[in-house]
C-alpha cells in the first residue's frame, strides 16, 4: 500500500491564502490587524495556521483586505483541489476539499 502525505489542515491553507492577498496588497499586519479589529499577534498566528479562526474573524480580516468571506474560502478550496490533484488523489478527497469550504 502506498503511504499518503496527510491532506493539508483548513486553517494553514486559509492562512497561507490570507498572506498571500495582504502581501500582493503591500500591507503590513499592523495595517490590516488594525482595519480588521484584530491584534497583530492574532492576525500572524492565522496567517501560520496556529488559530482556527471564526467565520466573523475571516470576514473581519477579508473585509480588511478588500475582499470577501467567499472570495477567501473559494480561494482556500481551490488550492485544496489543486493539491489533491497535483498528489493524484481520487475524487473523494477533492469532494471533502468542497465541503470543508462549504
Amino acid at each position: 500500500m502506498r503511504s499518503r502525505n496527510p491532506e493539508p489542515l483548513w486553517r494553514d491553507v486559509v492562512g497561507q491564502e490570507l498572506r498571500a492577498r495582504r502581501r500582493v496588497r503591500g500591507d503590513t499586519l499592523h495595517d490590516v490587524a488594525r482595519r480588521a479589529g484584530v491584534s497583530p499577534q492574532y492576525l500572524s498566528e492565522m496567517e501560520r495556521g496556529r488559530k482556527e479562526p471564526s467565520s466573523e474573524m475571516l470576514a473581519a480580516v477579508a473585509g480588511a483586505l478588500e475582499s470577501s468571506l467567499l472570495d477567501l474560502t473559494a480561494a482556500a478550496a481551490e488550492q485544496l483541489r489543486e493539491r489533491a490533484r497535483s498528489a493524484g488523489t481520487g475524487g473523494e478527497q477533492v469532494r471533502s476539499a468542497f465541503v470543508l469550504a462549504a
